[in-house]
């Protein structure tokens, strides 16, 4: 009888630590559970840590609630302004609603990357080239709103959306490397040009001054000596003042002669004594 007794609860703890392996569920921190009895979605969802269920007739499904990092594959696509483009992207979402990511859609993951693609690829035909590559915020704002909405139903929640990067065609890239060249050699351009304005301003101002005093130009000649002197060269240049060649010019030039000064007309008198004569001379020819 005795014996009996002990095969009998033998047994019966030993169906119950079988039950209670069957039943027993751990669930992580970063983890919630649904559970479905017979097929039909329990109200409760389980959260962290040691949970029941019911064996044979409970079926426990964990999600995952973390953030979830999926890349979003390059998509080809033409931009507003006819350029042909690669571009890829990366999404941040996590599960808010788990039993809703478990019910509404069949992958949620999946779901996501599909929605990522399709609406990357409408950024890419509604945006110009020049938003793609200095406008990205906007855009990932716009792709953000454009996946999130749909998402909402699934228990999915956006975090971000991060466009990667840009791939342009070779002739592109070439296109934009002139451009980008010409303009910095326009604006190398403007800067000099300003700086030779300025400079001249200066000069001009220094010439005023200079003139005042001229002293102040031999004096300017002399520190420029002292600079060209002061470093190891065998050849001193010496500016020659300007001025002093045109003295020199100027002493060696011939003096004008002064003309003659006509002789004022004299009386009629002389003038009839010296045609008579000649009067006498014809008359006696």
């Amino acid at each position: 009888m005795v014996e009996a007794l002990v095969t009998a609860g033998a047994a019966v703890l030993s169906a119950g630590v079988v039950y209670v392996m069957a039943a027993a569920r751990v669930v992580k921190q970063y983890e919630r559970g649904v559970v479905f009895r017979l097929g039909r979605l329990r109200t409760s969802v389980r959260g962290p840590g040691f949970t029941m269920i019911v064996p044979f007739v409970d079926r426990l499904s964990k999600v995952n609630m973390q953030i979830v990092t999926m890349p979003v594959p390059a998509q080809d696509g033409i931009t507003r302004d006819n350029v042909t483009v690669r571009v890829d992207a990366v999404i941040y979402f996590k599960v808010v609603d788990a039993a809703d990511a478990l019910v509404q859609v069949e992958d949620y993951r999946f779901a996501v990357s599909q929605m990522a693609q399709t609406s990357l690829r409408s950024i890419i035909g509604k945006s110009d080239l020049d938003d793609l590559l200095s406008n990205r915020e906007k855009l990932n704002q716009g792709l953000e709103l454009m996946i999130d909405s749909p998402a909402i139903g699934w228990g999915v929640q956006i975090d971000r959306v991060e466009i990667k990067d840009v791939s342009l065609p070779e002739t592109m890239k070439r296109s934009m490397a002139r451009q980008a060249e010409a303009d910095r050699e326009r604006r190398a351009r403007v800067i000099n040009a300003d700086a030779e304005l300025q400079a001249s301003k200066k000069l001009a101002e220094a010439a005023g001054v200079m003139s005042k005093e001229p002293a102040a130009l031999q004096l300017r000649l002399l520190q420029t000596v002292v600079a060209v002197a002061a470093e190891k060269n065998s050849t001193l240049v010496l500016p020659f003042p300007v001025e002093l060649l045109r003295f020199l010019e100027r002493a060696q030039m011939p003096q004008p002669q002064p003309q003659p000064q006509p002789l004022p007309p004299s009386d009629s008198g002389p003038a009839e004594s010296k045609t008579g004569p000649a009067e006498s001379r014809t008359g006696q020819d």
